[in-house]
C-alpha cells in the first residue's frame, strides 16, 4: 500500500466512522498491521494480525494482566478441585454482546454460561478444522467436559490434570461468541464477528484495512476510552515508518534495520534527539531464538552426537555483539537456558547456561580430539532463511574462527519449517514462542512423547521426561516452578540447542498516546488506552 492509498483508505474510514455522526471530535487510535487480517473468527486467530483483532472484539473466562497474572474476565472467579480434574467458574452477570441483527428485535442479549459450552464445542469440531482445536483435544472427553450448571455457573472437566489449562484459556481461541451468530452468519462469519469486547466491527475494506467502533455494551463500565480503532494494511514497513514519523499512525510495533538508527542506539535505547517526538516502550516476549540440533539424520560416529561438542558451540558465541550488530540491541543474551524471562521459573543464578568463552571451547575441542576425526563427521550443514542470514552468517564465522567446519545453506521459509517437520536438517535456526504464559508451553519443545512440531530436535532424556510428566500433574505452583527449573538445567546441560537470545518487544507511538503497557505475550490491549487530543 502506497502512501496515497493510505490517505485513500483514511478517507473512507472516515465516511464510515463515529467522526461523521457527531461535531465532537472522536479519539481514533490507529495502527498498521503489514499482514492484512483472514479472519475475525477467534476458533482461527493463529496469526499475530488475527490476534490483536480478536482481542479488542472478544472476551475470554480469564484474561492476563501486565505482568502475565491470570485474572478472570468473563468469570467473577474460579476454583479447582483438589485432584486438578475440575475447573468451576462462577460467572459475571453483566455482560452483554455487542448490537448486531443477528439477535432480532432485542439487538443483543446477555452472556451465560451456555455461550461457554458452545464455543468450546465449535472449537472441538472436526468440521471447523480450527487451529485452536489442539487446546481441548485429548484433554477432555468430547460429551461431557463443558457442563453448565446454571446461567452463571460453568464446569471444564478434565480426562487428567493438566496444571498449565488457566493459562491456555486466556487464549483467543477460547474467546465467547454467541451461537446466533454463528448460524446467521454461517461462513460469513469470519467477516461478521459478534463478540462482548471492547469494539465492535465497524467496516472491513478487504485488503486495505478495517474500522472497529466502541461497544456501548460494555461490561467495564466507561471503557473503553477510545472512539474507534483503524487499522490499515501497508506492507512495506518503511512506508508505515514514514507514516508514524508524519503523526499519520499512532503505534508502531517492532524495528528494523533500514530505520532502526534513525530511532534507537546499538544499546537498544531511544536516541536522546527522538524523546520529544515519540514514545518507545520495550519490554519481555516470550520468544527463544535458538539452533536446534538434531544429530539422528547423521552417522553415530559424528561429532554433533556429543554433548561436549554442542556445549563447545555454545561458548563459542559472542551474544551481546550480536545483539547490537544485528538486533539493534532489542534482545537479552540467552545465557540460562530455554525458558524466557518474563516467566516465574526464570532465574539466571539457578539456571547458569553459556556465556562467551571461546578459550574455554578450544579447550574443549581439543579433548574431543575434534581435528583427528575423519572429515565426515566434523562437517555441518546451518540451515536458515533469507530473514537471518546475516545473524546465522556472524555464527558460522564464530564457529569457524575456532576450527569448526559448518556450511550455511538457506531455504525459503516454508521448505525450511517442512524439513524441520521432518527431520531431515541437522542444524537449523527457529525460534519458540509462547501461546500461552506457562513454562510448559517451553517445555514441552523437548518432551520426548512429542513429534515435530514442537520437538523438532528428536530429544528424548528419560529424567527430563519424567519431571515432565509429573509437572502437569503438580497443582502447588511452587513445586511445578522447581521442576520446571530442573527440566530447564537438563536441557542446558545435554545441549540439544545452541541459545542465541530471549527476544523482546520494541513498541513505538506518538506521545499523545496514554496507558500503552507492553506485556511479554505481545497483546496489543486498547480498552484502557486514551488519546489526548492536547498532547498532539
Amino acid at each position: 500500500m502506497n502512501i496515497k492509498s493510505v490517505f485513500y483508505f483514511t478517507l473512507i474510514l472516515l465516511n464510515c466512522s463515529p467522526e461523521k455522526e457527531s461535531s465532537v471530535k472522536k479519539s481514533v487510535f490507529h495502527y498498521n498491521q503489514p499482514n492484512s487480517i483472514t479472519s475475525l473468527d477467534p476458533a482461527f486467530a493463529k496469526t499475530q494480525n488475527n490476534s490483536w483483532a480478536c482481542e479488542h472484539l472478544y472476551n475470554q473466562l480469564l484474561d492476563l494482566n501486565d505482568s502475565l497474572k491470570i485474572v478472570p474476565e468473563l468469570a467473577k472467579s474460579f476454583s479447582m478441585s483438589k485432584d486438578g480434574l475440575i475447573y468451576t467458574f462462577h460467572l459475571r452477570t453483566d455482560v452483554f454482546f455487542s448490537d448486531n441483527e443477528c439477535f432480532g428485535e432485542m439487538t443483543t442479549r446477555k452472556f451465560v454460561s451456555s455461550d461457554i459450552a458452545y464455543s468450546f464445542y465449535r472449537l472441538l469440531d472436526p468440521k471447523l478444522s480450527a487451529p485452536g482445536r489442539w487446546i481441548f483435544l485429548d484433554k477432555v472427553d468430547s460429551l461431557d467436559a463443558f457442563k453448565v450448571i446454571n446461567d452463571s455457573t460453568f464446569q471444564l472437566q478434565l480426562k487428567k490434570a493438566f496444571a498449565p489449562m488457566p493459562s491456555l484459556l486466556t487464549m483467543h481461541f477460547c474467546s465467547i461468541i454467541p451461537k446466533e451468530a454463528v448460524e446467521y452468519y454461517k461462513d460469513k462469519f469470519r467477516e461478521n464477528p459478534v463478540g462482548t469486547g471492547p469494539f465492535y466491527l465497524k467496516k472491513w475494506i478487504d485488503r486495505q484495512g478495517m474500522f472497529l467502533s466502541k461497544n456501548e455494551n460494555y461490561f467495564k463500565r466507561g471503557m473503553p476510552y477510545l472512539d474507534g480503532i483503524r487499522i490499515s494494511f501497508i506492507e512495506d514497513r518503511n512506508t508505515a515508518f514514514l507514516e508514524l514519523m508524519k503523526k499519520r499512525i499512532d503505534f508502531f510495533s517492532g524495528i528494523h534495520s533500514s530505520f532502526a538508527p534513525q530511532l534507537i542506539t546499538k544499546e537498544g535505547e531511544l536516541r536522546k534527539d527522538r524523546d520529544q517526538l515519540i514514545q518507545f516502550i520495550k519490554g519481555y516476549f516470550l520468544n527463544t531464538e535458538y539452533i536446534g540440533v538434531n544429530p539422528s539424520i547423521l552417522p553415530s560416529t559424528h561429532v554433533l552426537h556429543k554433548k561436549t561438542f554442542r556445549q563447545v558451540l555454545n561458548l563459542s558465541i559472542d551474544r551481546m555483539t550480536m545483539l547490537k550488530s544485528f538486533k539493534s540491541g532489542i534482545g537479552i543474551m540467552a545465557n540460562s537456558g530455554f525458558i524466557p524471562p518474563g516467566l516465574k521459573a526464570f532465574d539466571s543464578i539457578q539456571n547458569r547456561g553459556y556465556s562467551y568463552k571461546p578459550d574455554s571451547a578450544k579447550i574443549l575441542l581439543k579433548k574431543l580430539k575434534y581435528h583427528q576425526l575423519p572429515e565426515v563427521d566434523q562437517k555441518m550443514k546451518l540451515y536458515t532463511n533469507k530473514d537471518y542470514l546475516d545473524l546465522i552468517t556472524f555464527v558460522a564465522r564464530q564457529w569457524q574462527e575456532i576450527g569448526i567446519k559448518v556450511e550455511i545453506e538457506l531455504m525459503e521459509t516454508a521448505t525450511l519449517r517442512e524439513k524441520m517437520r521432518s527431520g531431515d536438517l541437522e542444524l537449523f535456526r527457529a525460534s519458540w514462542i509462547a501461546d500461552y504464559p506457562d513454562e510448559e508451553s517451553f517445555l514441552t519443545v523437548f518432551y520426548g512423547l512429542n513429534g515435530a512440531p514442537p520437538n523438532y530436535t528428536r530429544f528424548n532424556h528419560i529424567k527430563f521426561n519424567t519431571l515432565y510428566e509429573k509437572a502437569m500433574q503438580e497443582t502447588l505452583v511452587e513445586k511445578r516452578i522447581e521442576m520446571y527449573q530442573k527440566m530447564n538445567q537438563i536441557i542446558i546441560e545435554e545441549a540439544p540447542v545452541i541459545f542465541l537470545f530471549y527476544d523482546q518487544i520494541a513498541l513505538f507511538c506518538q506521545k499523545n498516546i496514554i496507558g500503552i503497557k507492553p506485556n511479554a505475550i505481545n497483546l496489543l490491549k486498547l480498552d484502557s488506552v486514551r488519546k489526548e487530543t492536547n498532547l498532539q
